[in-house]
């Protein structure tokens, strides 16, 4: 929100202005910069940005764009990890040319199966197939879907889990070989195949399980080289963990590390880029206290997660001890359909998982933002929620609990809190002596707005 400088890149669509590597490195030459920092997106997984900076001069703040390449091909990093001797889940490491061979190999692994794009990630060209009857249509889409995404049709098959939990490693490495695990991070809450809420440490892990997770991340890490910050991703079920991919760029939750470890996740990016060495090795690393992320994003969560734009007339950010936003607007912004949704981040800290919840539930009522949707109040549902407080959590969280965003739900009770604030005030006036009004409006001297009393937990989002 704050800079130095600002500088033009270009209209309003992507493919026009964040995705033109041509532009951003003049915008680079053109400003003196250094070094560019990829940030989330856009082009922080492209190998080719991250050559084309190396080649201009310029430091990459991240992996090389060897490691970068190595890992975005999800059949070669399927491939290098199991050489590493990392567990990966049963399926191929290699990808299929068309319906028939896809029969062939889904036969072997047994239904149902899950194709998947080998080039990209976050959902795009993926599908589950339950029966062969399914699989040629399936097929076919997810390589449509992949091609537009990605540019690269390319499909492969591994065997579907049906409830597995999403827990991911953060690992962090320097230009001198080292490499560090910082924990893990648990993201099972999901809305196709994209993060919601995360949380660190994972509410189910043992220790044992942590550090034998940790050190098969430090070795998929090490298997590439690996510089700067990055997240292995693993599914977790019935006690085994298999890789699912690895993001080789600074992940959106990563603040949820950061306030278990006490560590700045973007400060040794910069340090690591700068040629600095770790200054701590694998058994410096603390976990302290629990975390919990909520994404606020501009989607209405009780209409489909519908998108909703508009400017931002208020914003009103919740504060106090353990409480953190990272945000990206401010009153007077324009949200748009240009970009993704995702408009900050509410972070809290407690030294229990309980109390990380409870505070996040009172953030969320302190958190207004009026001029559009979003989907504050469904955040605040699952704080409220008896499984997400137990912890138990499986990617299918959400398919398994759709009253969450049920919006009926929300309207039957505030109209049960409306009916009861009015049959409260009716029997009050009932029962009560005439008053001598004294001048001006709202509610009698020593009585409490019946929406008050009610006690219905209004929250404006």
């Amino acid at each position: 929100m704050e800079a130095d400088e600002a500088h033009l890149i270009g209209p309003a669509a992507s493919a026009e202005s964040y995705l033109r590597i041509d532009t951003l490195l003049r915008v680079a030459e053109r400003a003196g910069a250094e070094a560019v920092h990829p940030g989330y997106g856009f082009l922080a997984e492209r190998a080719p940005f991250s050559k084309a900076v190396r080649d201009a001069g310029l430091t990459f703040v991240g992996p090389t764009p060897e490691t970068i390449a190595a890992m975005g091909d999800k059949t070669e990093a399927r491939q290098r990890m199991q050489a590493a001797g990392v567990p990966i889940v049963p399926g191929l490491t290699e990808a299929v040319e068309d319906p028939e061979e896809a029969m062939v190999h889904a036969e072997d692994i047994g239904y149902p199966v899950l194709l998947k794009a080998a080039a990209g990630g976050g959902g795009k060209g993926m599908r589950v197939v339950a029966t062969p009857e399914d699989l040629p249509g399936a097929f076919e889409g997810a390589r449509r879907e992949a091609l537009a995404a990605f540019g690269d049709g390319s499909v492969y098959l591994e065997r579907y889990l049906d409830r597995p939990r999403h827990v991911e490693i953060q690992v962090l490495g320097d230009q001198h070989g080292r490499v560090v695990h910082l924990g893990e991070r648990e993201c099972s809450i999901q809305r196709r195949h994209q993060k919601l809420v995360e949380e660190a440490p994972s509410p189910v892990l043992s220790p044992e399980e942590r550090e034998a997770m940790g050190q098969a991340a430090v070795r998929a890490a090490e298997a590439v080289d690996y510089e700067g910050a990055g997240t292995v991703e693993f599914l977790y079920q019935d006690g085994e963990f298999f890789f699912l991919e690895m993001n080789t760029r600074l992940q959106v939750e990563h603040p949820v590390t950061e306030l278990v470890t006490g560590l700045d996740l973007v400060a040794w990016q910069l340090r690591v880029a700068s040629g600095e060495p770790l200054d701590f090795a694998q058994d410096d690393v603390r976990l302290e206290g629990h975390a919990i992320e909520c994404r606020i994003t501009s989607e209405d969560a009780f209409q489909g997660f519908l998108p909703s734009t508009g400017t931002v007339r208020r914003l009103d950010l919740p504060s106090g001890p353990g409480v953190r936003w990272d945000g990206g607007i401010q009153e007077g912004f324009d949200v748009s359909l240009h970009y993704d949704p995702l408009l900050g981040k509410l972070i809290t800290y407690a030294p229990t998982r309980a109390e990380a919840i409870r505070r996040m539930g009172r953030a969320l009522d302190e958190l207004v933002v009026v001029g559009l949707e979003t989907c504050t109040a469904f955040h605040a549902r699952v704080m409220d929620e008896p499984d997400f407080q137990a912890g138990d959590l499986t990617i299918r969280y959400l398919e398994e609990h759709p009253d969450l965003a049920d919006g009926d739900a929300d309207a039957e009770v505030r109209a049960a809190a409306v009916t009861a604030a009015l049959l409260e005030e009716a029997h009050r006036q009932r029962h009560q002596a005439p008053r001598i009004a004294s001048g001006g409006g709202g509610a009698a001297p020593g009585t409490m707005s019946p929406w008050r009393r009610s006690g219905w937990p209004w929250r404006a989002s």
